[in-house]
């Protein structure tokens, strides 16, 4: 597989997906980052595909993975085929596999617009906030920190123990954006699907790319707004 920019000359963002319950979430962020007309490079670890069978039972293979992924992404947050939602074009996405710390994100010389994993478990958290390079996802996210790029950790899992509270302030210091994996209601969503789509939209709120995925504050009760393409980072509600 072919290291750089894509065909367009498009600099790609790293999704990599860890082993954490909340594989739609990948899914969304996913989407979101196509429609925009992103360049992603996918790296799905070996735990995140047990998880993505047992969730959604979509399997992603090497050496199956467009069609694999198609499909995925064609799914609702229920896992089930959605005939609204027809999977995205993926000329855009460069697959990696796991286990190959040779590949093009291992190097920081790689061009990446940064890296945003989704979702991320407390073992992988202690992976990169240790610098450990277990597998490329590990690597990736290691060498992303170095180049000073961004990097969204989406973190799945409650409760927290200190041990990974530690970990994730390592991260926090290191430059990461520490995004829990924490729905809002203010937004109206009354459908997983919704809630899903708006941890996502946080996440690349936080990249800085632009979504319509969950209506954003306005400062009113009952006046949230859609997302704007360009909006990101707008003000919140109030806690």
């Amino acid at each position: 597989m072919s290291a750089g920019p894509d065909g367009g000359g498009r600099t790609p963002w790293i999704v990599g997906v860890s082993g954490a319950s909340g594989t739609p979430y990948a899914a969304s962020v996913l989407r979101a980052l196509l429609d925009a007309g992103e360049s992603v490079d996918l790296v799905v670890s070996r735990a995140a595909r047990l998880t993505l069978l047992d969730e959604t039972g979509a399997a992603i293979r090497d050496g199956h993975w467009r069609e694999d992924l198609s499909r995925w992404l064609a799914r609702g947050a229920d896992g089930r085929p959605d005939a609204f939602r027809p999977g995205p074009d993926l000329a855009a996405v460069r697959y990696w596999s796991a286990g190959d710390l040779a590949a093009g994100p291992s190097s920081g010389s790689y061009p990446a617009k940064g890296m945003l994993i989704v979702p991320a478990s407390t073992a992988c958290v202690a992976g990169v906030a240790l610098g450990l390079s277990k597998d490329l996802l590990q690597r990736a996210a290691g060498v992303t920190l170095k180049e000073r790029r961004p990097l969204v950790v989406a973190v799945r899992e409650t409760p927290l123990s200190g041990q990974t509270l530690r970990q994730l302030t390592a991260l926090d210091d290191a430059g990461a954006v520490v995004l829990p994996a924490s729905p809002a209601f203010y937004a109206g969503g009354t459908t997983a699907q919704e809630l899903v789509d708006f941890v996502a939209g946080r996440v690349l709120d936080a990249a800085g790319v632009p979504h319509r995925l969950y209506r954003r504050w306005t400062g009113e009760l009952g006046g949230a707004a859609p997302g704007e393409p360009g909006a990101a980072g707008e003000a919140e509600r109030p806690e």
